[in-house]
């Protein structure tokens, strides 16, 4: 039987040297929260950069305009005992307006982080990387 793959797209948007995390409703499969970037599928005919920025609106609440890519995530997980191939497709984001507390019902909390406490900090060590790199190349514009 073919593998089943996926395809997320998100976002660190950044205002200076923070960025936006979030803490899902949905925790992780030990029952632990999860502190995130957000992300999500493409609806139908959506290009990439208008997902993640779709997705960040949704899950954070603020507007942000696509600098230029970061990356991908690539990860397996299992589902209803099916072993799924992931990829997550980031990009790096500027802060245009809006506010964290603006945020969906699939958000328990979206705040601002420094950058590089969100690159320690976030669960899931891809998504470590994508803040790393957003660190990188906000330092690098300096």
């Amino acid at each position: 039987m073919p593998g089943l793959t996926e395809f997320s797209t998100g976002g660190v948007v950044v205002r200076g040297e923070e960025c936006v995390v979030i803490v899902p409703t949905r925790r992780a499969a030990d029952g632990r929260k999860v502190l995130a970037l957000p992300k999500g599928h493409p609806d139908a005919g959506e290009t990439a950069e208008d997902a993640a920025l779709r997705e960040v609106r949704e899950e954070a609440g603020v507007q942000a305009r696509v600098v230029e890519p970061l990356g991908d995530v690539r990860y397996w997980y299992q589902r209803e005992g099916r072993r799924i191939a992931k990829v997550v497709r980031f990009f790096l984001l500027e802060y245009v307006s809006g506010t964290v507390d603006d945020h969906d019902h699939e958000v328990e909390r979206a705040c601002w982080m420094p950058l590089a406490q969100a690159a320690r900090e976030l669960t899931y060590p891809g998504e470590r990387d994508m803040a790393g790199r957003a660190l990188s190349r906000v330092a690098r514009d300096r």
